[in-house]
């Protein structure tokens, strides 16, 4: 039935493109037929793969919403393969075919500068350092990472990554102007307010969805126009709810997956930044924006995919393909990054920053060579040490009480050279 409906769906959308194609003239641009081709291609695509494609660990809306924005994510994969098969020069004129405001170099936007927070110079206003910060970016900066706060379902990762990005930016600022920023900028108004009320809010919306009943009921059996509005509104929730216990110091193995996420995270937030820079695309551009939404909707399938994973290895053998996707893109966004402005990348890092990072570095392995190696082997030589003590202990008193009459008679013994004494 459903490859048969499958084919009713392409056999109606093939006619009608068709039809649409007939009823008027083909235009003699070259560039607009072949936008027009690619989108009814993308269509045709999208259209057998919400129907044909496999079913992930998310049913709510529907499990159709979840599939289209798999094939989006094959769509966006294959986009960035031909960009990056592209030379530099063409690839951003390639951007033109998209948007015509395109493919021209923008200046970035200082955000250093003057980091007074009270600027007494300025009789007119001298709290302007701070209205001049608070862009369109501060609330997208609070519902980002309160949507990531749901994908990821703990709140030691969230900060971490939070927390390691304003290193990163600390760190890059020489190669990004974009990334120079106030220290109050960096630490109160992302990490503490923004970012750190995102995380609060989102574990609030955690707890609610944990602690919620889940009793689902048909629409059409609930009495009252409320209920039913009420039943609609919930469909948008989850079907069920998993809490999500990554415990990275449990294992080896938990340890270096959460250290590998926590690195594609980071790895997907810096792409951000560079490929506005090596594309030329303005920040407010609704492409910048169109990949959020993008990288939302897939990464918190491909955050429950890996989870699964992890958790129960045994019944999901393999990881899943939403996840394996949003790791292909991160690395072809990177690949692009470095293929159209090698020489920004390559600036070496100030000595001071190197210092810091080899630090943090080694003392990152020093941790784990202790904790999954010399800790284990140091309790288990103690426990193997106290098993040792144990079996002579309990070895002795056997020998010691082997007959049931040895003590008995060292008491006799005793009693009779007493008595001797006496």
């Amino acid at each position: 039935f459903r490859r048969a409906h499958t084919l009713t769906v392409l056999f109606i959308l093939t006619c009608a493109l068709g039809y649409v194609t007939l009823l008027e003239e083909t235009p003699q641009d070259t560039a607009y037929n072949t936008k027009r081709g690619i989108v009814a291609s993308i269509l045709v695509f999208l259209c057998f793969g919400v129907t044909q494609a496999k079913d992930g660990p998310f049913s709510r809306p529907h499990p159709a919403y979840w599939r289209f924005w798999l094939c989006v994510s094959v769509v966006y994969e294959l986009f960035l393969i031909f960009i990056l098969f592209q030379t530099v020069q063409d690839g951003r004129q390639f951007l033109k075919y998209i948007d015509p405001h395109l493919g021209v170099p923008l200046p970035e936007r200082d955000y250093g500068g003057n980091c007074l927070i009270y600027d007494p110079g300025n009789e007119t206003d001298p709290f302007h350092n701070i209205w001049d910060k608070l862009d369109g970016f501060v609330p997208a900066h609070f519902f980002g990472w309160y949507l990531k706060t749901l994908m990821i379902r703990d709140w030691w990762m969230c900060m971490i990554i939070s927390v390691m990005f304003e290193f990163l930016e600390y760190s890059l600022e020489h190669q990004l102007p974009n990334f120079s920023e106030c220290w109050w900028d960096h630490w109160i108004m992302d990490v503490i307010l923004c970012n750190g009320l995102g995380i609060y809010c989102g574990m609030k919306t955690l707890s609610w969805l944990s602690l919620k009943t889940y009793k689902w009921q048909g629409l059409w059996n609930i009495p009252t126009y409320k209920g039913k509005m009420k039943r609609i509104v919930f469909q948008f929730t989850p079907y069920s709810w998993v809490k999500f216990e990554w415990k990275p110091a449990s294992s080896l193995r938990r340890w270096l997956a959460v250290c590998g996420i926590i690195f594609v995270f980071l790895l997907a937030e810096l792409n951000t930044f560079y490929l506005k820079f090596v594309l030329w695309m303005p920040p407010e551009h609704y492409l910048v924006l169109l990949r959020l939404v993008f990288f939302v909707n897939v990464g918190g399938v491909a955050m429950r995919e890996i989870y699964d994973f992890m958790d129960d290895p045994k019944f999901h053998k393999k990881l899943g393909q939403q996840a394996w996707l949003v790791a292909a893109i991160t690395a072809t966004e990177f690949l692009i990054v470095v293929k159209y402005d090698p020489y920004t990348l390559t600036l070496s890092l100030p000595f001071y920053i190197t210092q810091c990072w080899i630090l943090g570095i080694i003392l990152v392995l020093t941790w784990t060579a202790w904790r999954f190696f010399i800790r284990d082997i140091t309790l288990r030589y103690k426990e193997i040490r106290r098993q040792k003590q144990e079996h002579k202990y309990e070895k002795d008193k056997c020998l010691s009480n082997g007959d049931g009459h040895s003590s008995i008679l060292e008491e006799q013994n005793g009693n009779k050279l007493r008595e001797r004494k006496l």
